[in-house]
């Protein structure tokens, strides 16, 4: 096993400044903004930074397990983190999720809200350049990795904006939506490229397209059934005055709607192992059963599928027997 590396840090405001900005690109970030967008800003801009983040993502591990490019050798440099160090570098995914949910989300709310355009274009630089710059910070990629990955989600953000109201369109209103929102990310999952040794991309990649399904289903069937219950967003054009009572009911909606998303994964995580535990008979504790591709992918696909499904249609449905609408 590696051992961790020592060393000094010298300047502690870039330390956690960095640290924290590497952070923007985690599950942590993702369970929490996601959803707080969809609960509290507009349905029309999450549906996008999900639909683009899911996509986005996919391409960029696919593309990491397909070019093996290594990460930076370490020594000279010191690797702040342990966990992805097992994936190839190339390209950043942290570079291309940062470019992708800032700049869809400035896309999406400058035709609908009345703001500076150059302050949203400055927030998003701001944001993605941050965590671009962590993952150098970290040692955990090269410069030619996170401009890849940056160039990358750019050039699909060209190809899909101007195309966008059409494929949400689609999304919302097609009934060939939730089976192949569902079938074609089980698909790829499955299909993913194999590896000569265990790598994290699979799983992460797994439990990104989940979410995706989850959601996108979520998103087909409130404007189906229960637009009416959590339509539009929850602003309108120009942002109003955000008052102490319009923090207070944002503040109660994430907070019971980011509760109901932890319970939902814990519960449908347990439930799904105890099922794949007792189909393919491996202990509780065998970390090694749980990366085999028949238990890895039904339980990550599964578990997250339920927390996308649960953000977009199980709690807003709770925020309105809450009055929190």
């Amino acid at each position: 096993q590696d051992c961790a590396q020592k060393y000094v840090v010298k300047n502690y405001f870039y330390y956690y400044l960095f640290r924290f900005s590497a952070a923007l690109g985690e599950e942590v970030f993702y369970i929490t903004f996601l959803p707080f967008t969809y609960w509290n800003i507009d349905h029309s801009v999450s549906r996008r930074m999900i639909v683009i983040w899911s996509v986005v993502m996919y391409i960029g591990q696919v593309s990491k397990d397909l070019l093996k490019w290594p990460r930076p050798l370490s020594p000279p440099v010191v690797k702040l983190e342990r966990r992805t160090d097992a994936e190839y570098g190339m390209p950043s995914t942290h570079a291309m999720a940062a470019t992708a949910i800032s700049f869809s989300f400035l896309s999406a709310t400058t035709n609908q809200y009345k703001y500076p355009f150059e302050l949203g274009l400055t927030g998003a630089l701001l944001f993605s350049t941050l965590v671009c710059l962590s993952r150098l910070y970290t040692g955990m990629h090269s410069v030619l990795d996170v401009l890849g990955g940056a160039l990358i989600s750019a050039v699909l953000l060209v190809l899909v904006c101007p195309a966008w109201d059409s494929i949400d369109r689609v999304l919302l209103t097609s009934p060939l939506c939730p089976p192949l929102s569902i079938a074609v990310p089980l698909l790829l999952c499955y299909n993913y490229p194999k590896l000569d040794s265990y790598s994290p991309t699979r799983a992460d990649t797994t439990t990104i397209l989940g979410a995706g399904a989850g959601a996108t289903v979520g998103f087909w069937l409130n404007n189906q059934y229960v637009a009416a219950a959590y339509a539009g967003g929850s602003f309108g054009p120009g942002f109003p005055p955000l008052s102490g009572a319009v923090l207070a009911v944002m503040l109660a909606r994430f907070l019971v709607g980011i509760g109901v998303v932890l319970v939902t994964r814990q519960l449908v995580k347990s439930a799904v192992l105890g099922a794949l535990r007792y189909c393919y008979k491996f202990p509780v504790g065998d970390r090694e059963a749980r990366r085999r591709l028949e238990v890895e992918v039904p339980y990550k696909f599964v578990t997250y599928s339920a927390v996308g499904f649960s953000a977009t249609v199980v709690v807003p449905l709770l925020h309105q027997l809450l009055g929190l609408i």
